[in-house]
Protein backbone atom coordinates (compact mmCIF):
# COMPACT_ATOMS: atom_id res chain seq x y z
CA UNK A 1 0.00 0.00 0.00
CA UNK A 2 1.40 3.37 -0.97
CA UNK A 3 1.65 6.35 1.35
CA UNK A 4 -0.94 8.22 -0.70
CA UNK A 5 -3.39 5.32 -0.47
CA UNK A 6 -2.87 5.06 3.31
CA UNK A 7 -3.53 8.80 3.70
CA UNK A 8 -6.71 8.47 1.61
CA UNK A 9 -7.88 5.50 3.71
CA UNK A 10 -7.18 7.39 6.95
CA UNK A 11 -9.01 10.46 5.60
CA UNK A 12 -12.05 8.38 4.63
CA UNK A 13 -12.03 6.73 8.04
CA UNK A 14 -11.84 10.12 9.79
CA UNK A 15 -14.55 11.65 7.60
CA UNK A 16 -16.90 8.76 8.39
CA UNK A 17 -16.10 9.06 12.12
CA UNK A 18 -16.78 12.80 12.07
CA UNK A 19 -20.07 12.31 10.21
CA UNK A 20 -21.11 9.67 12.75
CA UNK A 21 -20.17 11.95 15.63
CA UNK A 22 -22.13 14.87 14.15
CA UNK A 23 -25.21 12.72 13.74
CA UNK A 24 -24.76 11.25 17.20
CA UNK A 25 -24.31 14.68 18.77
CA UNK A 26 -27.58 15.88 17.27
CA UNK A 27 -29.73 12.87 18.22
CA UNK A 28 -31.37 14.58 21.21
CA UNK A 29 -31.93 17.78 19.23
CA UNK A 30 -33.65 15.75 16.50
CA UNK A 31 -36.05 14.36 19.10
CA UNK A 32 -36.64 17.90 20.37
CA UNK A 33 -37.41 19.03 16.82
CA UNK A 34 -39.97 16.23 16.56
CA UNK A 35 -41.51 17.55 19.79
CA UNK A 36 -41.90 21.09 18.40
CA UNK A 37 -43.05 19.77 15.01
CA UNK A 38 -45.86 17.86 16.66
CA UNK A 39 -46.80 20.94 18.69
CA UNK A 40 -47.02 23.01 15.51
CA UNK A 41 -49.04 20.30 13.76
CA UNK A 42 -51.37 20.06 16.78
CA UNK A 43 -52.00 23.81 16.66
CA UNK A 44 -52.72 23.78 12.93
CA UNK A 45 -55.05 20.81 13.37
CA UNK A 46 -57.08 22.80 15.92
CA UNK A 47 -57.55 25.59 13.37
CA UNK A 48 -58.74 22.99 10.88
CA UNK A 49 -61.23 21.56 13.40
CA UNK A 50 -59.42 18.26 14.02
CA UNK A 51 -59.31 18.55 17.81
CA UNK A 52 -58.97 14.83 18.55
CA UNK A 53 -56.02 14.57 16.20
CA UNK A 54 -54.55 17.66 17.85
CA UNK A 55 -54.83 15.97 21.25
CA UNK A 56 -52.98 12.96 19.85
CA UNK A 57 -50.14 15.10 18.48
CA UNK A 58 -49.68 16.96 21.78
CA UNK A 59 -49.42 13.63 23.60
CA UNK A 60 -46.97 12.44 20.93
CA UNK A 61 -44.91 15.61 21.51
CA UNK A 62 -44.80 14.72 25.22
CA UNK A 63 -43.39 11.30 24.34
CA UNK A 64 -40.51 12.88 22.41
CA UNK A 65 -40.03 15.53 25.10
CA UNK A 66 -39.60 12.77 27.64
CA UNK A 67 -36.86 11.07 25.69
CA UNK A 68 -34.76 13.95 24.32
CA UNK A 69 -33.23 14.69 27.72
CA UNK A 70 -32.71 11.01 28.48
CA UNK A 71 -30.91 10.53 25.16
CA UNK A 72 -28.79 13.64 25.72
CA UNK A 73 -27.67 12.40 29.14
CA UNK A 74 -27.16 8.80 27.99
CA UNK A 75 -25.01 9.85 25.02
CA UNK A 76 -23.32 12.58 27.06
CA UNK A 77 -24.34 15.23 24.51
CA UNK A 78 -26.12 17.75 26.75
CA UNK A 79 -25.64 21.32 25.60
CA UNK A 80 -26.86 24.82 26.33
CA UNK A 81 -28.24 24.94 22.79
CA UNK A 82 -30.23 21.75 23.41
CA UNK A 83 -31.59 23.14 26.69
CA UNK A 84 -32.81 26.34 24.98
CA UNK A 85 -34.25 24.42 22.03
CA UNK A 86 -36.10 22.12 24.42
CA UNK A 87 -37.68 25.07 26.23
CA UNK A 88 -38.80 26.68 22.98
CA UNK A 89 -40.29 23.36 21.91
CA UNK A 90 -42.07 22.96 25.23
CA UNK A 91 -43.57 26.44 24.94
CA UNK A 92 -45.07 25.52 21.56
CA UNK A 93 -46.14 21.95 22.35
CA UNK A 94 -47.33 22.36 25.95
CA UNK A 95 -48.04 26.08 26.13
CA UNK A 96 -49.45 27.31 22.84
CA UNK A 97 -50.95 24.09 21.43
CA UNK A 98 -53.00 23.12 24.54
CA UNK A 99 -54.10 26.74 25.06
CA UNK A 100 -55.32 27.01 21.47
CA UNK A 101 -57.03 23.62 21.84
CA UNK A 102 -58.89 24.68 25.00
CA UNK A 103 -59.76 28.05 23.51
CA UNK A 104 -61.22 26.42 20.41
CA UNK A 105 -63.07 23.64 22.24
CA UNK A 106 -64.37 25.62 25.23
CA UNK A 107 -63.86 29.38 25.26
CA UNK A 108 -64.40 30.40 21.64
CA UNK A 109 -68.18 30.02 21.78
CA UNK A 110 -68.85 30.56 25.49
CA UNK A 111 -66.32 33.17 26.69
CA UNK A 112 -64.44 34.50 23.66
CA UNK A 113 -62.82 37.61 25.20
CA UNK A 114 -62.24 36.29 28.71
CA UNK A 115 -61.08 32.96 27.27
CA UNK A 116 -58.54 34.77 25.13
CA UNK A 117 -57.13 36.51 28.21
CA UNK A 118 -57.05 33.29 30.21
CA UNK A 119 -55.22 31.25 27.57
CA UNK A 120 -52.81 34.14 26.97
CA UNK A 121 -52.05 34.16 30.70
CA UNK A 122 -51.47 30.39 30.55
CA UNK A 123 -49.00 30.77 27.67
CA UNK A 124 -47.19 33.67 29.36
CA UNK A 125 -46.80 31.81 32.65
CA UNK A 126 -45.51 28.80 30.71
CA UNK A 127 -42.90 31.04 29.07
CA UNK A 128 -41.90 32.51 32.43
CA UNK A 129 -41.61 29.05 33.96
CA UNK A 130 -39.40 27.82 31.12
CA UNK A 131 -37.17 30.90 31.21
CA UNK A 132 -36.79 30.58 34.98
CA UNK A 133 -35.85 26.92 34.59
CA UNK A 134 -33.18 27.81 32.03
CA UNK A 135 -31.43 30.37 34.24
CA UNK A 136 -31.59 28.48 37.54
CA UNK A 137 -29.06 25.89 38.60
CA UNK A 138 -30.84 22.51 38.51
CA UNK A 139 -30.72 20.88 41.95
CA UNK A 140 -32.69 17.74 41.12
CA UNK A 141 -36.12 19.32 41.50
CA UNK A 142 -38.47 21.47 39.46
CA UNK A 143 -39.82 24.70 40.87
CA UNK A 144 -43.36 25.16 39.71
CA UNK A 145 -45.32 22.57 37.78
CA UNK A 146 -43.39 21.69 34.59
CA UNK A 147 -44.93 23.10 31.44
CA UNK A 148 -45.13 19.62 29.94
CA UNK A 149 -47.22 18.40 32.87
CA UNK A 150 -49.52 21.45 32.69
CA UNK A 151 -49.96 20.95 28.95
CA UNK A 152 -50.84 17.29 29.30
CA UNK A 153 -53.35 18.10 32.06
CA UNK A 154 -54.93 20.66 29.72
CA UNK A 155 -55.15 18.05 26.97
CA UNK A 156 -56.67 15.48 29.32
CA UNK A 157 -59.19 18.11 30.41
CA UNK A 158 -60.05 18.80 26.78
CA UNK A 159 -61.40 15.25 26.45
CA UNK A 160 -64.26 16.44 28.70
CA UNK A 161 -64.93 19.74 26.92
CA UNK A 162 -68.49 18.79 26.02
CA UNK A 163 -69.25 17.42 29.49
CA UNK A 164 -67.70 19.75 32.06
CA UNK A 165 -68.89 23.33 32.58
CA UNK A 166 -66.94 26.30 31.24
CA UNK A 167 -66.07 27.39 34.79
CA UNK A 168 -64.12 24.16 35.24
CA UNK A 169 -61.84 25.13 32.35
CA UNK A 170 -61.50 28.69 33.61
CA UNK A 171 -60.35 27.35 36.98
CA UNK A 172 -58.18 24.62 35.48
CA UNK A 173 -56.35 27.05 33.22
CA UNK A 174 -55.88 29.64 35.96
CA UNK A 175 -54.72 27.08 38.53
CA UNK A 176 -52.22 25.57 36.10
CA UNK A 177 -50.98 29.06 35.23
CA UNK A 178 -50.38 29.85 38.91
CA UNK A 179 -48.76 26.47 39.58
CA UNK A 180 -46.31 26.85 36.71
CA UNK A 181 -44.86 30.05 38.19
CA UNK A 182 -45.19 28.98 41.82
CA UNK A 183 -42.27 27.96 44.00
CA UNK A 184 -43.71 24.50 44.63
CA UNK A 185 -40.72 22.15 44.68
CA UNK A 186 -41.31 18.96 42.70
CA UNK A 187 -38.53 16.34 42.80
CA UNK A 188 -37.56 15.02 39.38
CA UNK A 189 -38.61 11.39 38.87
Amino acid sequence: MTGKKIIMEVNMFLIKRIENLKLRSQTANCLTLLNISYGIIATILVFRGFTHLSQFFIILAAFFDRFDGIVARKLNIESEFGKQLDSLSDLVSFGIAPAVLIYYMVFQERLPELGMLIVTLYILTGAIRLARFNVKEFDGAFYGVPTTVAGIIMVLGSFFAGVLPTNFFVLLTLILSILMVSNVRIPKM
